[in-house]
């Protein structure tokens, strides 16, 4: 296998011409290549600028998980603590999380940002949506997103040979001109749900509303045993009491 390592945008493109396949810590398909064959030709995105912020309101996508610190909102940041091994960590990046895992880890945490992607396809970069990324599965480049008024995260201990153990994330954001605004995504399973709402400009006077408003989202159709991981996550958020883990 040639691996590529590109130091610009052109020679990316160029990368992506060639057909090479996209490859960052590899920690999710070294065993499926060991198996069943190496590619030809592979690119790594660690060398290219674009892809390695961290800080600013942008996250690169060759960033691996156990760089991620306190740059990035407490939302982003407790979700990368929390993805595998701290040996995973140093090896997984933002890329492979999101568009090579099924787990997607990062995903929660990422909705709730409001977060947009960079991507990059043999016509250029393009800025597009989180669904889109997920659906087509281009090469990111990055994320950035507006920093929010305060965020929190939650991710319950797994069960053993279980299904993947849910995923809580939550962030609130400033007044736009309509109120402030809560967003909430839930990993439960395999599956990630997703929903928003206006809060009062105080929201902490307003917990219950707010919830009653959630359930009127994607959100309403999630399990009982969900919104309790929810329900008091939401509560403390809005309270202002920081960070939820």
């Amino acid at each position: 296998m040639l691996l590529r390592l590109p130091l610009s945008i052109p020679e990316a493109q160029e990368c992506l011409a060639e057909e090479a396949v996209p490859v960052g810590g590899a920690t999710l398909v070294w065993a499926v290549w060991q198996r069943d064959g190496f590619p030809d030709l592979a690119m790594s995105l660690r060398d290219l600028p674009d892809a390695q912020v961290l800080g600013g309101g942008k996250l690169g996508s060759a960033v691996v998980l156990g760089r991620i610190d306190d740059r990035v909102p407490d939302v982003l940041r407790l979700a990368a603590a929390t993805v595998g091994t701290g040996a995973v960590r140093r090896t997984a990046t933002v890329g492979g999380n999101l568009v090579g895992s099924t787990l997607r880890c990062l995903l929660p945490a990422a909705l709730v940002l409001d977060a947009r992607a960079t991507v990059l396809e043999s016509d250029g970069v393009h800025e597009t949506d989180l669904a889109e990324v997920i659906a087509k599965q281009p090469l990111l480049l990055g994320l950035h997103w507006r920093d929010p008024i305060a965020s929190a995260y939650r991710k319950l201990p797994p069960d053993a040979g279980g299904p993947p153990p849910l995923v809580v994330a939550s962030a609130l954001h400033g007044d736009d001109g309509t109120g402030v605004r809560l967003r909430v995504a839930v990993r439960d399973g395999y599956d990630v749900f997703s929903g928003d709402t206006v809060c009062a400009t105080d929201p902490g006077t307003d917990t219950d509303r707010t919830l009653h408003a959630l359930h009127a989202t994607a959100l309403g159709d999630l399990p009982p045993a969900a919104w309790d991981v929810v329900r008091p996550q939401v509560a403390r958020l809005l309270d202002g009491h920081g960070p939820v883990r």
